[in-house]
């Protein structure tokens, strides 16, 4: 009767959204999922949010891998799930770049007062308005069945095109394994799927996510 996504279908069998008051619900059916290890907490992400909304500007406190703790100041536009933890989107004022922002490294999140300026705007964002068209396909070497492979993924003739923004597209090929390499020589039996047109990964920033990827091997 209701065209619902998938993922939505899946929210409501196992949280219930949108169902009564906000408290937590027992599963219509028995399901499970892998456990979130990685979770931020919710007065950051209400000061983030709220932001985000306003278009205003935010002071934190954050925990980098090469840097360590830092104070910043950075301009917040949207969340991102890679599909093992959310990001925060934003213009970090300290390298003068946009950047993403690991919601669970942040803390002490407080606004900042003033006017956010033009190139601090989500419009000047190039990797996150660009938007990559990817075309995957059975990896030639290590499927043995790869008719299995197309129809998990519903794959129409051998292939399956999705739309990426060019700031998650990192994230996208490392989360499924895609291997990237020009003549699929990953071995993994974790690889799946292999990227038949990297070519359209020209200019993307993050692709030392991506499995198999060297910059000198880039076809142009």
């Amino acid at each position: 009767m209701f065209d619902f996504s998938p993922a939505r279908v899946f929210s409501w069998l196992t949280q219930g959204y949108g169902d009564n008051e906000p408290t937590r619900h027992r599963p219509l059916i028995p399901i499970e999922a892998a456990t979130e290890i990685s979770n931020p907490d919710l007065e950051t992400l209400s000061v983030i949010t709220r932001a985000i909304f306003r278009r205003a500007a935010i002071k934190i406190t954050y925990r980098a891998l090469t840097s360590g703790m830092t104070s910043r100041e950075i301009v917040p536009f949207a969340l991102a799930d890679n599909g093992n933890r959310w990001h925060v989107r934003a213009y970090d004022r300290r390298s003068n770049e946009f950047r993403d922002f690991v919601l669970a490294r942040v803390a002490n999140a407080r606004f900042v007062d003033g006017p956010i300026a033009d190139e601090e705007r989500p419009d000047q964002d190039i990797q996150w308005n660009r938007v990559v068209e990817l075309e995957l396909m059975p990896h030639p070497a290590n499927m043995r069945n790869p008719d299995t492979i197309e129809a998990e993924y519903g794959m129409f003739d051998g292939r399956l095109v999705t739309r990426v923004r060019a700031a998650l597209v990192g994230y996208m090929l490392r989360r499924w394994n895609v291997d990237c390499t020009p003549d699929h020589s990953l071995k993994g039996g974790e690889n799946h799927l292999w990227l038949k047109n990297r070519q359209t990964l020209y200019g993307v920033t993050n692709l030392v996510l991506a499995p198999g990827y060297k910059p000198e091997d880039e076809e142009i």
